[in-house]
């Protein structure tokens, strides 16, 4: 009876501890990937708020920071790093052309030649990655020293998930710090809000959008960058992020960037542990959250309802 009694007591510690460690790795790998889509998303967020542009180019420039690393980090093999500073690098640089000799003429026509304008962008850039590039798929390894885990005693986790947890927090505290701290951020607040009051006091309002379209573009790359050790580099990946990208800004609220914060996070944790508990239906959960908020709130989590024009 007593090995009867002893064998009946470990079973019932193990079950819980189980329970616990794989709801621990699973929020972890939620946060993760929400750190990771945060930093896209708010370039987006960024770049809407400021602009008032809805971008669908933006998942071309993720995609873009995605091969620029791969090329990088594995073709010409210097540290991931290196590739993932190249890329922010080089789509900053794409980006100040486009908005400099293109965008820069959109921003007073209507909302429908804007999208028509990012849409064609969004065709030219997929033939020029697959003129570069090819149809193959690639795949980018972890950074040396980041191919493991750290043992937590009833779970592991992966160092590199690990590493994207941090950087996430980082860079939110980054941007608030600027937005909200410095003078450059008072001046984007300010033209958010009136633009041609803001001319007349002198300030060179086009200098401010073309800073804020090159911002917004560079972080999708370092996103892009970032994802590329845990994901596939094949042709059409920006497609699913950016409607991905869109959720979550929807869901956070346009022109916010804490919201985008919050709304990767509740993003994050729906598709995984949508992934482990529904399977059949984890490519639904991110549309039903977003439907769940707007019915709630239309102008999401943090946004301000508009005021009128």
């Amino acid at each position: 009876m007593r090995a009867v009694r002893k064998i009946h007591d470990v079973s019932c510690t193990r079950i819980p501890l189980m329970t616990l460690t794989m709801f621990t790795l699973n929020a972890f790998y939620g946060l993760a990937l929400a750190m990771n889509m945060f930093i896209i998303a708010s370039g987006l967020n960024l770049i809407f708020g400021v602009l008032r542009v809805i971008n669908f180019a933006h998942g071309m420039f993720y995609m873009f920071g995605a091969y620029i690393t791969f090329t990088v980090a594995k073709t010409w093999g210097a540290p991931f790093f290196v590739g993932v500073l190249a890329s922010a690098a080089a789509l900053a640089v794409i980006a100040l052309v486009i908005e400099r000799l293109l965008l820069r003429r959109l921003y007073d026509k209507e909302h429908l030649m804007q999208l028509l304008f990012t849409f064609a962008l969004v065709l030219l850039m997929s033939d020029a990655a697959k003129m570069i590039w090819g149809t193959d798929q690639y795949s980018v390894g972890y950074p040396p020293g980041m191919g493991g885990a750290v043992n937590l005693g009833f779970v592991m986790l992966p160092q590199y998930q690990l590493f994207l947890c941090m950087v996430g927090p980082l860079i939110a505290v980054a941007m608030w710090f600027v937005v909200d701290r410095t003078r450059w951020g008072r001046v984007v607040r300010a033209a958010t809000q009136d633009r041609e009051m803001l001319a007349a006091l002198g300030v060179n309002v086009p200098m401010v959008y073309a800073a804020v379209f090159t911002a917004g573009s560079a972080l999708a790359g370092v996103g892009g960058a970032l994802a590329a050790p845990r994901i596939a580099l094949v042709p059409g990946m920006d497609a699913t992020i950016i409607n991905e990208c869109f959720i979550i800004v929807i869901i956070g609220g346009l022109g916010n960037m804490w919201g985008s914060f919050l709304g990767a996070l509740a993003f994050g944790f729906v598709v995984q542990f949508g992934t482990v508990l529904a399977p059949n239906w984890q490519d639904v959960l991110p549309y039903l959250l977003m439907l769940v908020v707007l019915l709630i709130r239309p102008w999401g989590l943090l946004g301000r309802p508009e005021t009128g024009h």
